[in-house]
């Protein structure tokens, strides 16, 4: 984890609503991997409002590259951040997805704002595999040409049917995984493993499916957070370890991606 006085090198319109934030973080860049954040004390605000996490979108060649929307009072303030400017950042911070898998085909299943951690991962990964991406509209459907240029297939769902199926993104992923055989593995095939990352229930539609075919699952789990470090405790989710006790874990410090045999869905009581 590193404390960086950051430069903004650029900041642009991305698409959909979508802002793309980079930023010069030698530190943070090197470290980063998929699936975890930054946290910013954002300009503008009070001293005492706390800093914002967002998920690295990208990171390499000394730059942490991000993708937000503005939708409340943090992100609206982002909005006047210009290049040139200096950002105080702490990151890279969390556990992010592996990306030693073995000999399993990977599927990603990303849901609106979820596909960014994910594209950083398909760059990254040793082997290529399948794109499942969800949205209401096909304004929101953004990154594709990431994972096509990234060597992934990829398959759309749009709820209005603007764009690839219409329907939710776990109906392509069922239409897929049927046509695959056997998703544990065969004589010719390797074994599934998801990857997940957008919003709640998906994620828990997700992990079901993975659990009840037998195969590894990974769940990127969006929750609320304060400090962003783990001493606040405002972003707990509620686990099951190995031998069955539950307990509850930091989503910004285990978390946020989890085995998906780990999450306990409910309401975090």
């Amino acid at each position: 984890m590193q404390i960086e006085d950051v430069t903004v090198e650029k900041h642009d319109d991305f698409g959909g609503g979508y802002r793309l934030l980079v930023l010069r973080a030698p530190g943070i860049a090197s470290e980063s991997v998929p699936g975890q954040f930054v946290h910013i004390r954002v300009p503008g605000l009070y001293e005492s409002d706390l800093r914002r996490p967002f998920s690295i979108y990208h990171a390499g060649n000394d730059q942490v590259r991000l993708l937000y929307k503005a939708v409340g009072t943090g992100t609206n303030a982002m909005l006047k951040v210009a290049v040139g400017d200096t950002l105080s950042v702490i990151g890279p911070l969390g556990r992010g997805f592996p990306t030693d898998h073995g000999d399993t085909f990977p599927l990603f299943i990303a849901g609106g704002y979820g596909v960014a951690p994910l594209s950083f991962l398909a760059q990254v990964m040793p082997c290529k595999g399948v794109a499942f991406l969800g949205a209401g509209t096909a304004s929101d459907i953004f990154c594709v040409e990431d994972f096509e240029r990234a060597g992934w297939e990829v398959k759309v769902a749009t709820e209005d049917g603007s764009m690839g199926s219409k329907g939710l993104v776990t109906g392509v992923l069922d239409d897929f995984v049927e046509g695959y055989g056997d998703p544990t593995g065969g004589s010719d095939k390797a074994a599934l493993e998801y990857y997940g990352c957008g919003p709640g229930g998906m994620l828990k539609a997700v992990g079901d499916r993975a659990l009840a075919q037998g195969c590894q699952g990974w769940l990127s789990l969006d929750r609320h957070m304060g400090c962003g470090v783990g001493a606040c405790l405002a972003c707990v989710q509620k686990v099951r370890n190995a031998d069955g006790d539950v307990s509850w874990a930091r989503g910004c410090r285990e978390g946020p991606v989890f085995d998906a045999r780990e999450v306990v869905w409910g309401d975090n009581e």
